[in-house]
């Protein structure tokens, strides 16, 4: 299909400026943004009316267990060891795949509804999630969950991560890519995560990993191996390996040009890290120093939603007060954090930006609404005034999967019905 939104104002982040344009749509790809251009396919043209719609790139989850859905709201106001040894692991031994599936549509669904069109996950049963992503029309970076602690389940989860690669790397039309996601460095022994290495090597495929948390986190790698989380896992050479690393709160200056020598990418978790009370993360000099910093709203177990808009505005808020600076992580650099900047550290190459020749992913926001009134700068108007319910429209690889807020390809009620069902039965236990 060709599609042509007409007269929308779009955002180009190269230049962070919004102009009034058309962009088509041919195939999966933008190939043209400007205006009075003359469109040679008319047979199969869809044209979207973009006026009062700003156009975007799809926003980046860069960090999520989606199907953790399922136990939202079941428990809060925990510290994360406790949360995770008490009320999660234990829920989680009783997951299924089917359960797995329907926890992901839900939160699939909740995330094309507030504009997310990639999103990056670790957690189980990750051929269930990927034929969530399949069905949905979503792009996903997806890895299966290694704990390593007793070494058969360490050497259980990497061979299923090495068979689930195999099986769904580039499937759904290049939508899916994969990664191998050992847990952390206080789950995962130095020589599991030596193993992990080499087969990232092998199979061409980033390590996704959570990274210096919590002040427990860096309590543990200290008393077992003498230094800090960032520090041993450069030690051990994992960073040779594209690295996508969630969190990385508590980090000092040393390990943030570390961070920035290996191309880290960096997922930011605002709300789950203010929640779970641990910490806040160094955001505004890590920027400074050059370090690919994104964007993610965690599981929606600890945050509790995937309202990528939301989290983008608690990141600008939470690096003002932090620095008590109202200058600090200003509107533009916070959008680019949930879109060009989110790509670059997840190291996708064609989507977050809207250009020319790269992958048509892109959401128009409803901008007729009163939060959107008086129009004086519309970058600090989806900042700090935008909600996840102006999302009209959402286009991913070419195709529109929700239209005037719409669903196109899923049956959102059916969904709600199975996750609830499903949430309550396994934190009943």
């Amino acid at each position: 299909m060709t599609i042509l939104i007409k007269n929308a104002t779009v955002l180009d982040l190269n230049r962070f400026a919004a102009v009034e344009s058309d962009i088509l749509i041919e195939g999966d790809r933008i190939s043209k943004i400007g205006v009075d251009f003359e469109v040679k396919e008319k047979e199969n043209l869809k044209v979207i009316d973009g006026r009062n719609k700003v156009a975007l790139p799809g926003l980046i989850n860069g960090h999520t267990h989606v199907a953790m859905t399922l136990f939202r709201g079941a428990s809060d106001d925990l510290p994360l060891m406790d949360w995770l040894n008490n009320v999660i692991w234990p829920s989680e031994s009783r997951l299924t795949g089917e359960d797995v599936y329907w926890g992901s549509l839900l939160g699939i669904v909740e995330m094309i509804k507030s504009g997310t069109t990639t999103f990056c996950d670790m957690y189980f049963f990750m051929d269930e999630v990927a034929h969530a992503v399949e069905q949905s029309g979503i792009r996903a970076v997806l890895s299966r969950g290694m704990v390593a602690l007793d070494p058969a389940n360490g050497e259980k989860g990497l061979k299923e991560s090495v068979d689930f690669i195999k099986n769904w790397q580039g499937k759904a039309n290049g939508r899916i890519t994969t990664a191998l996601a050992p847990h952390a460095p206080y789950t995962c022994p130095p020589e599991f995560l030596r193993d992990v290495i080499v087969e990232a090597k092998r199979l061409n495929v980033p390590i996704n990993i959570h990274i210096s948390e919590t002040l427990d986190e860096i309590s543990i790698i200290k008393e077992r191996y003498g230094t800090t989380p960032v520090r041993h896992l450069e030690s051990l050479g994992l960073f040779e390996v594209k690295t996508i690393g969630a969190h990385l709160v508590h980090v000092d200056d040393e390990e943030i040009q570390i961070l920035k020598r290996y191309q880290v990418g960096a997922i930011h978790n605002p709300q789950s890290n203010m929640k779970l009370a641990s910490g806040i993360a160094p955001v505004v000099k890590m920027l400074e120093a050059g370090v690919l910093v994104g964007l993610g709203t965690d599981g929606a177990a600890s945050n509790n939603d995937l309202d990528m808009i939301e989290e983008l505005r608690a990141a600008s808020y939470l690096q003002k007060v932090s620095n008590m600076n109202p200058e600090a992580l200003n509107a533009k650099t916070s959008i680019a954090m949930a879109t060009s900047l989110g790509a670059r550290a997840l190291g996708l190459t064609e989507i977050g930006l809207l250009q020319e020749g790269y992958k048509a992913d892109i959401i128009l926001l409803n901008t007729n609404e009163t939060n959107f009134y008086p129009r004086h700068n519309i970058f600090n108007l989806i900042a700090y005034s935008a909600k996840g319910a102006d999302v009209d429209t959402v286009i991913v690889d070419g195709e529109i999967i929700m239209e005037k807020r719409q669903l196109t390809r899923l049956d959102e009620e059916k969904i709600k019905f199975e996750a609830n069902k499903r949430g309550l039965k396994l934190v009943a236990g």
